[in-house]
């Protein structure tokens, strides 16, 4: 069988949205699938990963990329003012104005693109790997103009997404649009395959006409190889990947700078400009460690050298409840015990209380969070914090590979 995998994720770029699709081509050859990847050839990607090889038994197309730079509209409008601000607003309003969202342009060199490699290679499926939303719309056409079997896979609710605002007309339009795609995936795909139960849940509320699957995202224990922890002088608890939408690392800092206690926080990624200005009132002096955004492989051996890790997943009117993001699976991965700061009742909740590896507290419960920061601070100091090791089967049922196993057996199986 041959497959095309078309993302907008793939390296070099960099952050957590290249493991999903980067794994799904590292591992579909080994189920005796042929497998094509078809990515931007420089979308301007907000991070640029230079360490991150691809496979070594996958075809990588390039489309050329037309669109906007892939800055955060929020870091662009930090700090200015005046005639300046309004100039950095005139820029971010033609982005705004792309519909459903501001890659959508890729799609008028990835679509011939697609088609071509479908034709010229002999390609059973096409998979489109979401976000963004606009993806779905090249597998749509390419499955129109060839005939080609489409599997859609939705790492994100394409509806209703946990770090949207819902209060302006741009997001209120983008959402509108989402949901119409949501109705095209239903209507047309072949296979739809979803990151999380709550993305399918809401994807089978639109009356698919194909079989919708869960297969989440998973472990990649391969990766930290090689990478040791050692227990230093000081407390260290590492948070990894950037903020952005409702996503806040406020709560925390309060509920350290309220313990007193002598605990390292340390944040790699993109830390935003407001919360660091607000960070600098809390008077947290050396307990907090701003760390720019790094290569994965140095954020993995920041990760595995903590001991404890920091997980933020936020309410977002109850929309984060259903996020099971891969920041969870790399972090259960590294073997560190877990702060998660989620929604108690939520998909990442049940995971680390079923694997028994963290301590979770509910997103803007500052005191609870301050209690479970101390309890892993207290295990530290008694010399009981001694990781989080999965039981084997437990690792097994987690691991990547098995995940891409089940992925390979829709595959194989497609109508």
């Amino acid at each position: 069988m041959k497959v095309l995998l078309v993302t907008l994720y793939f390296p070099p770029a960099g952050g957590g949205g290249v493991q999903r699709p980067l794994k799904l081509a590292t591992h579909l050859p080994a189920y005796g699938i042929e497998t094509h990847v078809l990515a931007p050839d420089d979308p301007k990607w907000v991070h640029r990963d230079d360490e991150l090889a691809p496979p070594t038994q996958a075809w990588v197309h390039r489309a050329q990329y037309f669109g906007p730079t892939g800055k955060r509209p929020a870091d662009e409008l930090h700090g200015t003012e005046g005639l300046e601000r309004f100039a950095a607003q005139a820029r971010l309003f033609g982005r705004r104005l792309l519909v459903p969202d501001e890659n959508v342009s890729w799609n008028l060199t990835a679509i011939p693109a697609a088609t071509r490699i479908v034709k010229q290679e002999g390609i059973d499926a096409v998979i489109t790997t979401s976000p963004p939303n606009s993806i779905h719309l090249i597998g749509a056409s390419v499955k129109r103009l060839t005939g080609v079997r489409w599997v859609a896979d939705l790492r994100d609710s394409i509806a209703a997404h946990p770090h949207r605002r819902t209060d302006s007309l741009a997001v209120r339009t983008k959402e509108k649009t989402g949901e119409a795609i949501a109705r095209l995936v239903a209507r047309s795909a072949d296979a739809i395959v979803t990151a999380a139960e709550a993305i399918s849940e809401e994807t089978r509320s639109l009356e698919p006409r194909a079989e919708v699957t869960t297969i989440p995202n998973g472990c990649d224990f391969d990766d930290f190889a090689g990478l040791e922890y050692r227990r230093g002088d000081r407390f260290t608890i590492t948070h990894a990947g950037s903020f952005f939408g409702k996503r806040s690392p406020r709560p925390f800092l309060q509920a350290l700078a309220d313990s007193k206690l002598d605990v390292v926080a340390r944040f790699v990624g993109d830390f935003r400009p407001a919360d660091r200005e607000w960070a600098e009132g809390l008077g947290l002096g050396d307990r907090l460690e701003l760390h720019p955004y790094t290569s994965h492989r140095r954020a993995l051996e920041l990760q595995r050298s903590s001991d404890a890790l920091l997980l933020l997943i936020p309410e977002a009117g109850g929309r984060g409840r259903g996020v099971l993001s891969g920041k969870v699976f790399e972090y259960l991965a590294a073997e560190r015990p877990i702060l998660a700061v989620v929604p108690p009742d939520g998909a990442a909740a049940e995971l680390i209380g079923e694997v028994g590896t963290g301590v979770v507290a509910a997103p803007e419960d500052v005191t609870a969070i301050r209690e479970g920061l101390a309890g892993l601070h207290d295990r530290w100091q008694a010399g009981s914090l001694n990781g989080a090791p999965l039981p084997e089967d437990v690792r097994d049922r987690l691991d990547r590979r098995s995940r891409v196993r089940e992925y390979a057996d829709l595959l194989l199986n497609l109508p």
